[in-house]
């Protein structure tokens, strides 16, 4: 089943690895935007901490507003968790790909389709974390809206 291939030749080293630098570019940009995920979690813990003293401290219409505004962020850390599991899966995937490109070399076996499947779970994964973080983003530009009291507040005069 397995031919060993214990020489290889520079030139089939050199084919693997120009094989494998498309899913490690692919790692290089999974990598940057878990970094966009890993700031947008960290400013929404921020707020949290921000707002909890002041849900605690609030009462009546004011405490109302201020848990609207938790829960949001709630919200907001379940996706981005959800995303970042997903580009982290993606990244599981691709690593694999760039294993198996290898692997198959050395041991002089057949693994393209079970390749191409692992590529395509990964495309699949990245993607549903992008449609994820778009929901993420989707929910933050709703909840950044200028109260209609503030827009309508009359300064008094002296």
């Amino acid at each position: 089943m397995f031919e060993s291939s214990p020489d290889l030749s520079v030139n089939t080293v050199a084919e693997i690895v120009r094989l494998a630098l498309a899913p490690v570019f692919l790692l290089s940009g999974i990598g940057a935007f878990l970094n966009v995920l890993a700031s947008r979690l960290s400013r929404i813990v921020d707020r949290s901490r921000d707002i909890e003293p002041r849900l605690l401290a609030s009462r009546g219409a004011e405490h109302d507003r201020w848990l609207g505004d938790l829960k949001i962020l709630d919200k907001r850390m379940r996706l981005i968790s959800w995303a970042t599991g997903l580009s982290v899966s993606s990244a599981i995937l691709t690593c694999l790909v760039v294993i198996l490109l290898f692997a198959a070399n050395l041991v002089r076996t057949r693994l393209g389709t079970e390749i191409a499947w692992l590529f395509i779970g990964s495309m699949v994964t990245i993607g549903c974390g992008f449609a994820v973080f778009l929901w993420e983003t989707t929910v933050a530009g709703r909840a950044v809206r200028v109260r209609s009291e503030l827009l309508q507040h009359q300064a008094e005069e002296p």
